[in-house]
Formats: C-alpha cells, sequence, structure tokens
C-alpha cells in the first residue's frame, strides 16, 4: 500500500475516531507522556502490509473491531464460576460482581453437562464438584437471586443441553419480571467442538443442529442482542491441538453454523452478529496474540467474501478469552500468578472483548475466594496501572507479529481446504462431520499432544517447576473441597420441588415437547413451556434421548 491509500486510511480512521464515544480517563504513560490512540506508518512511507493490516474498526479488522481501542470501552471481566449449589454460586457470583467483574459466566457440573439431573444413578458422587448444580428453573432463580439479569451480561458454558439451559434461563428472568427482549450474553451451544475435542455430547449431531438452528432463528426474531452460539477453540486448545488447529478447527465450525443459518433461509447480516467466540490463551505470547488477530482478519473476509456478508457487524469477530488451564501446574501452584497474568496480557494486546483469568489452585480443586480474587485482581491491575488500554493493537506494525500473523493465516488456511476436501458437497459443514465420523480431527490432535509431551520428556520444552527447578520451599497449599452435603440437600431439594409441582402439567409438556421433536417445527416454545412447569433438565433431556438416541463414538484403533 502506498504512502498515499496510507493517509487516506489513517483520515478515514481518525474521524471514525472522533465521531465515537470514549472512556473519561488518563491516557498518558506513568510519566506523563501523552500517547496518540493509534500508531501507523511514519508519514510519506509505503508499507504493503497496510492492506493486510489496515486500521482499528476497519476491514479486515487486523487491529480490532473498534476505532478506539480499548480507549472507548476495557474488556468485559468475566470469571468463569460455578461450584456446589445455587446458592453458594450465588455468593461467589455477588463477590465477583462487587469486585470489578463486568457480568457473568456459569460453570456447571458434570451431571448438568450431561443432561442429567442430581438425583440420576449416573450422577452419584459428582453433584456440585466442578460446577453449578442446576436441575430446574427453580435452581435458576436461586442462581440469580438479587442479580438482575436484565442488567448484567452472563454467559453459560455448556453445549450438550445447551437449549435446556437457554430456557431455564429465560424462566427465570422472567420471573424477574425483566424485559426478555433485552437480555445479552452468550450461550456456547457449540456441538462440533464437543464432537472434535471435549465430549460432552447428548445426541447425534444432526438432532444437535436442529436445536442450534431453531435457537439461532429464536433469538435473531426475539432477543437481539444475546448471541446464542459461542462458538469455542478453548477446549480444542486444552486438549493438545497447537494454535494453528485451535485456530483453523474453530473458525471452521464457524464457517458451519453460518452455513446452517444459511440453510435456514437467515439473512446472514441478522444472524451473524449473533455468533461468538471462545479462544484459550496460552503461554507462547507472541503466538497468542498472532492468532487473536488472524481470527479477526480470516472471519471477515470469509464472511463478506464466501457468505456475502455486508455489514461490518456480520464481519466481526467477537471473541471471549480464558487463560489456558492445560498451563498451570500443580507443582509449585503459586508460579500459576505469573502464567495467567502473561496469558491475560496475550488476550488484551490481542483485542479480546472479554476474559477470564483461571487462579492458581485449578489444578488442584475449584478456586479458593483468596485465589478468586487474585484472578480477579490480576485483570484489574492489567486494565487499571500498566498502560495497555492507551492505544489500540499496540503492537501493530512489529515485524514479529505481523510474521507469525501472516503464518498463522496461512496455515489455517490450509487447514480449512483439507476439511472442505473431506466434504461431499464441497461445504464446511459436510467436511467437519465427515472429520468427525473419521476421527481426523481427534487424531490432528492427538498427534500434536504427543509431539509436544515428547518435547517435554526430552527437556526441549521447560516447564518451571515440573522438569526444570523443581526446588522449592513453598509448603501446600489450602483448597476448597465441595463437602458430599450438597449433593445431599440437592437431591432433597429436587425431591421436595416434584412433589410439590403440577405433575400433569409437566407430563403434557413434555409430550408436547416430544411431538415437536418429530415433526419440524421449533422445539423453544414447547421447551419453553415445560421448564415453566417445572420440568427437570434431566426429563427434557430424556424424552429427547427417548426420541433421537444418544450418540456412541464408533471405535478405533
Amino acid at each position: 500500500m502506498d504512502a498515499e491509500q496510507i493517509a487516506a486510511g489513517q483520515r478515514r480512521w481518525q474521524q471514525r475516531y472522533d465521531a465515537s464515544r470514549r472512556r473519561e480517563a488518563d491516557f498518558t504513560t506513568l510519566s506523563g507522556t501523552e500517547v496518540a490512540p493509534v500508531y501507523g506508518p511514519p508519514e510519506g512511507v509505503d508499507d504493503p502490509r497496510m492492506e493486510r493490516i489496515g486500521w482499528p474498526g476497519e476491514f479486515p479488522f487486523t487491529r480490532g473491531l473498534y476505532p478506539t481501542g480499548y480507549r472507548g470501552r476495557t474488556w468485559t471481566i468475566r470469571q468463569f464460576a460455578g461450584f456446589g449449589n445455587a446458592e453458594d454460586t450465588n455468593a461467589r457470583y455477588k463477590m465477583i460482581l462487587n469486585g470489578g467483574g463486568g457480568g457473568l459466566s456459569v460453570a456447571f457440573d458434570m451431571p448438568t453437562l450431561m443432561g442429567r439431573d442430581s438425583d440420576d444413578p449416573k450422577a452419584l458422587g459428582e453433584v456440585g464438584h466442578c460446577g453449578v448444580a442446576i436441575d430446574s428453573a427453580a435452581d435458576m432463580d436461586r442462581l440469580f437471586k438479587d442479580i438482575p439479569l436484565q442488567d448484567v451480561t452472563t454467559s453459560m458454558t455448556i453445549s450438550g443441553p445447551a437449549v435446556p439451559a437457554f430456557v431455564m434461563y429465560l424462566v427465570a428472568a422472567e420471573r424477574q419480571g425483566a424485559d426478555i427482549t433485552k437480555l445479552n450474553g452468550t450461550l456456547q451451544t457449540d456441538i462440533f467442538k464437543e464432537y472434535i475435542a471435549q465430549k460432552e455430547w447428548l445426541f447425534p449431531p444432526e438432532p444437535h443442529l436442529r436445536l442450534i438452528g431453531d435457537l439461532m432463528e429464536y433469538c435473531a426474531a426475539n432477543i437481539p442482542a444475546y448471541k446464542p452460539l459461542s462458538v469455542s477453540g478453548y477446549h480444542i486448545r486444552e486438549a493438545g491441538s497447537t494454535a494453528a488447529q485451535e485456530l483453523a478447527f474453530t473458525l471452521a465450525d464457524g464457517f458451519g453454523y453460518v452455513e446452517l443459518g444459511l440453510s435456514r433461509g437467515l439473512d446472514v447480516d441478522v444472524f451473524a452478529p449473533g455468533l461468538s467466540f471462545f479462544f484459550d490463551s496460552h503461554l507462547d505470547f507472541f503466538e497468542e496474540i498472532a492468532k487473536f488477530r488472524a481470527a479477526r482478519r480470516i472471519w471477515a473476509r470469509w464472511l463478506r467474501d464466501v457468505y456475502g456478508a455486508k455489514t461490518d457487524k456480520a464481519q466481526w469477530l467477537r471473541f471471549h478469552t480464558q487463560t489456558a488451564g492445560v498451563s498451570l501446574t500443580a507443582q509449585q501452584p503459586v508460579n500459576n500468578v505469573v502464567r495467567t497474568a502473561v496469558e491475560a496480557l496475550a488476550a488484551v494486546l490481542g483485542g479480546t472483548n472479554s476474559l477470564h483469568t483461571n487462579a492458581l489452585d485449578e489444578t488442584l480443586a475449584l478456586p479458593t475466594d483468596e485465589s478468586a480474587e487474585i484472578a480477579l485482581r490480576t485483570q484489574s491491575v492489567l486494565m487499571e496501572e500498566i498502560g495497555v488500554t492507551n492505544v489500540a493493537d499496540p503492537l501493530g506494525g512489529s515485524w514479529y507479529v505481523e510474521a507469525l500473523t501472516d503464518q498463522l493465516e496461512q496455515q489455517a488456511e490450509e487447514i480449512f481446504t483439507r476439511i472442505r476436501e473431506m466434504s461431499p458437497d464441497g461445504t464446511m459443514t459436510g467436511g467437519i462431520l465427515r472429520g468427525i465420523e473419521d476421527g481426523w480431527f481427534m487424531a490432528e490432535i492427538a498427534d500434536a499432544a504427543f509431539e509436544y509431551q515428547q518435547k517435554l520428556e526430552k527437556g526441549e520444552k521447560k516447564i518451571v517447576g515440573v522438569n526444570t527447578l523443581t526446588d522449592t520451599v513453598a509448603g501446600e497449599l489450602e483448597i476448597l473441597r465441595v463437602s458430599h452435603e450438597v449433593e445431599i440437600e440437592q437431591c432433597r431439594a429436587l425431591a421436595a420441588r416434584k412433589a410439590q409441582r403440577d405433575e400433569a402439567q409437566v407430563r403434557r409438556t413434555l409430550t408436547a415437547l416430544v411431538e415437536a421433536a418429530r415433526g419440524t417445527g421449533s422445539l423453544i416454545e414447547p421447551m419453553l413451556e415445560a421448564a415453566r412447569a417445572e420440568a427437570t433438565m434431566g426429563e427434557i433431556c430424556d424424552v429427547l434421548r427417548d426420541e433421537w438416541g444418544e450418540y456412541r463414538e464408533p471405535a478405533r484403533f
């Protein structure tokens, strides 16, 4: 790009910046030096990279979605939390919100994630241990007690039974008197990554995709600010993938959901803004920054050139980031504070829209109040003390970062080509489904994880406290333990709730849900009626399991 084109781009950016709202804040260095809101090539200098780099708030959005960067608004501090019962987690949420958190993120226990009630024999010993137990809408009421859902953005990390959890959230909001049309938040819902990496599914792919399509239609029509689909790369990376694989597999899944929306006759400019993403931020600082920048650029180009999106909002890749749980160590766990801070800073420099920072003790147990506060304050220090919010994309133009961004983009494109080659009809969706069926994604991730593990065993890669500098004076940590009394009390409350509800109404709503599943209409309203009648998570999922069957991963050797 020649100097005249660069100057024209900077003038466009300046006009958008001047027209944008900005925070009242001190945008100077610690020493008091004024800094510009963005930096670019020196005046009069050609730079061929600028066609790919661009300016903040301008296609291809490599440098961010907004011309102001974090001067307009900072990222949302959204801590992922959930343990024990709804009251326990409600108290943690209030601590987070009172301590500077800007939104909530719900962690569910394993029975809930698998569509099982707390009194299901398969739930024995698991209730409340890796997240909060939610059996019906009444638990959602307790989970968000005194937290106005109309005013707080809420993310829910759940995929298999995402739609039942969503309708219970809607019922809780209704019971609060909220204007449902004004709810804002995200629902993970991403079932592709379950088959690829996390393995928490309920049904075969086709009915899962039907539910997701129904949800996309419902939210586009009724809750325009709500994002019904958060496409997750986090679990792909945690399973052992490389940064390029995380980037490519995640965006490919996103393209598959775009194709799903188009197949429903939806307008891409209407439904695409309802898609959001969830990435891992790992320890290779510059590689992670480049990954986030490449993701925005790839998504914008594909949405415009392949899927026909015309508006900026439909081309935007908005994403939440969580620091890498897999990078935390049980050995010398206080070192995890440093790891988390570095990973969080990479996410911020990459332009994340919201962020969760892991606690130092999460390799051993759920976070204590103290470790949760340290994780929360890590974000506050980054936001308030180090000047990182002053300049949009401060590493833009770095020879190293730009080279890594280009390299990751190229690697991702090569993977997209491979996925589409597997498709019987040339679509991304067809390639994803074939790759799941053949175990291709799982094998690619397994190979990457094995290669990294070999490097650790040989000492080629270092982890402090694990394969180098293993001596320590530190003692054992005090960890959070969830009492077995939580499970006993949750089952008791569930039994009492079932005894008090209108059983005939529950049966009618579940029968109507099955009838809807046998037809072609939307399942959202029938499921919503079941949740209003206090049908449980397990009851809703069980009638659909009986109708659609359960998915069994093919055996591979």
